[in-house]
C-alpha cells in the first residue's frame, strides 16, 4: 500500500481518479454486515409476520438496488457496468439477528468494493425500517470488505 489518498489532487482537493488508462479486466468484491435485534423480532422475520411484510425479501432487493446507485449515493465513485449483484441475507439466532452477504461483480477499470459496501448498507438499513415499529433499538453492525479481486492491487481478503 503506498499511503497515497488517490482521490486527492497535489492541491489536497478532493477529485475523481482518472481509470481511462487502466485495462478492464475482471472484479469481484464481497462484502458483509449484520442487524441485531431481540430474539422476538428476529421471529417475526423468521415466521413472516412482520408487520411490512416479507423483511429479507424486500432487503434483498434494495440491497440490489444500492449496489446499481453507488455512484449516485457516494460523489467520487465510477459509474460502473454491474455484472452481478447477489445479496444474501440470513437469520441468526446466535447474533440474534440477521447476517448480510452482497457479492458484486464487473468487468471494467475500477473494482465493486464500494457497491458491495453500499449493497450491504442499504439491505441493512431496509431490514432496520421494515421492524422499527417492533423494535427501535436495533443495531446495524459489522460492514466491511471481506474479498476483492482483480486490478492493479490484486487479491485482498480480511483476516476472519
Amino acid at each position: 500500500m503506498s499511503g497515497k489518498l488517490t482521490h486527492f489532487d497535489e492541491g489536497g482537493r478532493a477529485h475523481m481518479v482518472d481509470v481511462s488508462e487502466k485495462a478492464a479486466t475482471a472484479r469481484l468484491a464481497v462484502a458483509e454486515g449484520h442487524v441485531r435485534m431481540s430474539a422476538g423480532t428476529l421471529a417475526l422475520v423468521e415466521a413472516g409476520t412482520a408487520a411490512k411484510g416479507d423483511v429479507l425479501g424486500v432487503a434483498r432487493l434494495a440491497g440490489i438496488m444500492g449496489a446499481k446507485r453507488t455512484a449516485d449515493l457516494v460523489p467520487l465513485c465510477h459509474p460502473l457496468p454491474v455484472t452481478k449483484v447477489a445479496v444474501e441475507l440470513v437469520p441468526d439466532p446466535d447474533l440474534p439477528g440477521v447476517r448480510i452477504t452482497a457479492t458484486v461483480k464487473t468487468n471494467g477499470q475500477t473494482g465493486v468494493e464500494m457497491e458491495a459496501l453500499t449493497a450491504v448498507s442499504v439491505a441493512a438499513l431496509t431490514v432496520y425500517d421494515m421492524l422499527k415499529a417492533a423494535e427501535k433499538g436495533m443495531e446495524i453492525g459489522g460492514v466491511r470488505l471481506v474479498l476483492k479481486e482483480g486490478g492493479k492491487s490484486g487479491r485482498y481478503e480480511a483476516a476472519r
